[in-house]
């Protein structure tokens, strides 16, 4: 069994534990810059750890692509595996820290006026207090109560929220930190009672503009909105519209429809609106990659001795 690893920023503890992984699993492993630099006697691997996209949509002998992401809206095309039982994989639950806390400053930057009192600072200028808001009493509603979703519940919940509702497909989740939790079918009853929308959802055909015009309405007054999950959740121009108008109090998006954002679109200029370059997540935090290749070596030992994988992306359902 052959495994190429192609996943950048790995430290020597982490190479040192997926060769023992390897060892154990009675793999030979291999490290490669990129899919064109394959060494001799790895062309064809039975396991790629990292974003070998082009070797799985070419190769019939792939039997395993370990994505060291949690979204996988780009390998969910017909033509993605040259091999249809080549297992999917991907990194879900490694990136609940570092998004959470991403959340977490976000908001609070809008809620607090943050970058309003930063850009007076940068022009040498002492600013006067400005009303603020507070995540205490806040009523929040986070839209996919996956690991990310959890993960700021948690946090969010020691600020004393008023309310904290989770919504997902299901209508199942078992955080405790949430007061309740809805099916999405349910999303319109509670939006009018939202002063902050989170959204952290995959990118699939039934999350697509998700948050619609007509939904950005029944949001109050004032409310937030922060989306980490995909660009394709949202309608970006209506949530412009409802920007410019002061309908909304702020939003903070780090994921588009196009990335890297277009210099012509409307957003780069629309009021109360923090843009981040899809820097939620990544492989920026120790624990995220700490994380991320014990769940590969995880399932490495299960792929090896025949037992069910904890990662497995449904393909039908792209999560």
């Amino acid at each position: 069994m052959k495994i190429v690893v192609l996943t950048k920023g790995l430290k020597q503890k982490h190479i040192d534990l997926i060769n023992e992984t390897a060892k154990e699993a009675g793999a030979h492993v291999c490290y490669a810059e990129s899919e064109k630099q394959f060494p001799e006697g790895f062309e064809e691997p039975d396991i790629i750890y990292g974003f070998g996209i082009e070797t799985a949509r070419s190769s019939k002998n792939l039997k395993w692509l370990c994505v060291p992401s949690a979204g996988v809206d780009y390998l969910m095309h017909p033509d993605a595996f040259g091999n249809e039982e080549c297992i999917l994989t991907n990194s879900a639950g490694a990136y609940g820290v570092s998004i959470a806390e991403h959340i977490i400053a976000v908001t609070l930057m809008m809620m607090r006026r943050l970058t309003e009192f930063h850009a007076e600072t940068l022009q040498k200028t002492w600013g006067s207090p400005k009303p603020q808001k507070s995540l205490k009493d806040c009523r929040i509603t986070v839209l996919g109560t996956g690991d990310i979703g959890c993960s700021f519940a948690r946090r969010a919940k020691a600020f004393e929220p008023e309310s904290l509702t989770g919504i997902c497909r299901s209508g199942v989740c078992n955080e405790s930190s949430f007061d309740r939790i809805l099916k999405i079918g349910e999303l319109d009853s509670v939006l009018p009672q939202t002063d902050l929308l989170v959204m952290s959802l995959p990118a699939t055909a039934e999350t697509e503009n998700i948050l619609s015009r007509g939904r950005i309405e029944m949001l109050p007054e004032g409310a937030y909105v922060v989306n980490v999950g995909r660009g394709s959740a949202i309608d970006e121009d209506a949530l412009a519209d409802a920007l410019d108008s002061g309908k909304l109090g702020g939003a903070a998006l780090d994921v588009f429809r196009t990335e890297p954002l277009p210099e012509s679109s409307r957003l780069w200029n629309t009021p109360n609106l923090l843009i981040t370059p899809h820097v939620a997540g990544n492989l920026t935090l120790a624990h995220t990659m700490d994380r991320n290749v014990e769940m590969f070596c995880e399932d490495l030992i299960s792929f090896a001795n025949g037992l069910p994988m904890k990662h497995v992306v449904n393909r039908k359902l792209g999560y």
